[in-house]
């Protein structure tokens, strides 16, 4: 494509070369341009694009974006606008042809919920045969598959919401194979970061604001303010009433808003909720009416979670006989409350829980059908927000019967730290816990140390499949350990 069709919606200054000139794809990293390529220089965290200018033309890039101004030897375009972030935003939109406006774009945001959300709201709606894609933590699908994007050349760094150029190749395959709808969880660094700017969406789904993210977004009311605009990007807002942040939220929506709740006067509202070890009943209040609701995952939080969903099968159109339907169909998502079966007369729970709020969930969730006592195994993360260190220690400590400390993903930080931030929560209320560094250890402990009509919660990383340190990233599976603790017993 010539890249005079896809930048002239752009402000920008033309340094030098000309706009007639093809290009053949978008690249922010240096290491994967060739001949053809826009290389666009994001001044990220850690590493700032426009140090990597020389070797990009070295690479071939046929342009560079940027935001200063350069003297450069090599014969190449160069671009200067205010903000390449938000370039790219606009020109990956015109690049792929604005493919989020081939379908009805959803997305979810929130603190916790957010995988859970959309994987519920895929079932429901391919329960009436309409193609859902699912943009996610856990993995990508289209149609109820998993699709691997690397099969296609297109590499996701591991975060929630990828990058502007990732998501909008991942749009249009999803337009391709003619989806009607695609389901995407949207972070509030995609957010801040105007990774999902001129994106279409259709509907917005708000699930919970609790502390987290504070590392980026420096206190809650920016983290707020970061949630909230997706509510003036999207046509349709899902919004959860009973959250204390809802009036901050629907304050700064350019949407249309629909409620839901447990607690508080909403549009669709949870009546007589009765809690089960392996499912929820529940009825809902819709326009008057009352109707019967089963969902085969327990808790709460579970409850909150098929509420914002039948609110968006609801403005999708659907009947309220379809939806009961739908949401009696909907399966476990991995790593959220995931059962580890066994014959011990104990339950083994993995959950993705790694902020206050989930652990919260969690374990009142356990708790509802738990007769013995609840061992909780949880760590915090590294490099990420300090100030919620002691608050999860003193939840789980006030929570849980007895707690094992340990690591969770480090990266740079020494784990044996982190724990000692974590137990200044703690020490003020019990003894009842242990500090191991070692993750797999730690659950094979917990594990030991149950009983018949005990729960164990191993909280923090649910579906990962690896531990992150300083010097390297291992494999490591919650689930396989577990099964493995269970088996040596």
């Amino acid at each position: 494509m010539k890249l005079e069709n896809f930048v002239k919606n752009l402000d920008f200054d033309l340094l030098r070369g000309s706009l007639d000139v093809d290009i053949k794809f978008l690249t922010i990293d240096s290491r994967n341009v060739s001949e053809g390529a826009l290389f666009v220089c994001i001044s990220g965290f850690n590493v700032d694009g426009h140090k990597f200018i020389k070797s990009a033309c070295e690479n071939g890039a046929t342009a560079v974006l940027c935001m200063r101004d350069l003297e450069i030897e090599e014969d190449v375009t160069v671009i200067k606008v205010r903000d390449t972030r938000e370039a790219l935003a606009l020109i990956s939109n015109d690049f792929f042809d604005k493919p989020s406006e081939k379908f009805k774009l959803i997305g979810v945001t929130g603190t916790n919920g957010k995988t859970s959300s959309t994987y519920f709201i895929e079932t429901i709606l391919n329960s009436v045969g309409r193609k859902s894609g699912v943009i996610g933590t856990v993995e990508t699908r289209i149609g109820g598959e998993k699709f691997i994007p690397d099969e296609v050349g297109i590499h996701i760094a591991a975060s929630t919401t990828p990058d502007n150029i990732e998501l909008n190749m991942l749009f249009n395959v999803m337009a391709e194979k003619n989806v009607d709808n695609v389901i995407m969880e949207v972070s509030s660094h995609a957010l801040e970061l105007k990774k999902v700017d001129y994106c279409d969406f259709y509907i917005g789904v708000f699930t919970n604001l609790t502390q987290d993210h504070l590392d980026l977004h420096g206190n809650m009311e920016n983290y707020c303010n970061a949630k909230s605009r997706l509510f003036k990007m999207c046509k349709y807002g899902i919004v959860n009433a009973d959250d204390k942040y809802f009036d901050k939220i629907i304050k700064n929506a350019d949407c249309e808003i629909i409620t839901f709740g447990i607690d508080k006067n909403c549009d669709i509202k949870a009546l007589n909720i009765r809690y089960y070890m392996d499912k929820v009943r529940f009825d809902v209040l819709i326009d008057g009416n009352i109707y019967p609701f089963e969902l085969n995952i327990p808790g709460r939080f579970s409850v909150y979670n098929a509420l914002g969903a039948i609110g968006v099968a609801l403005r999708m159109g659907m009947s309220v006989s379809d939806i009961q339907k739908g949401v009696n169909m909907i399966k476990g998502v991995p790593g959220r409350i995931q059962n580890i079966k066994n014959d011990k007369g104990f339950n083994v729970i993995v959950d993705y829980a790694h902020t206050p709020d989930g652990l919260e969930n969690i374990i009142n969730s356990v708790r509802g059908f738990t007769k013995g006592k609840i061992i909780t195994v949880f760590g915090c993360g590294g490099d990420r927000d300090r100030k919620k260190r002691p608050i999860m220690g003193e939840i789980v400590s006030k929570l849980s019967d007895f707690s094992v400390l340990t690591s969770d993903n480090p990266r740079s930080e020494e784990p044996s730290s982190i724990i000692k931030e974590i137990e200044t929560g703690v020490k003020p209320i019990t003894k009842n816990y242990i500090s191991i560094v070692d993750r797999k250890e730690a659950i094979f402990k917990a594990i030991a140390m149950a009983g018949k009509g005990d729960s164990v919660i191993i909280a923090g990383k649910g579906h990962e499949d690896y531990e992150i340190f300083a010097d390297r990233t291992i494999h490591f599976d919650d689930t396989e350990v577990a099964k493995e603790a269970l088996d040596a017993l």
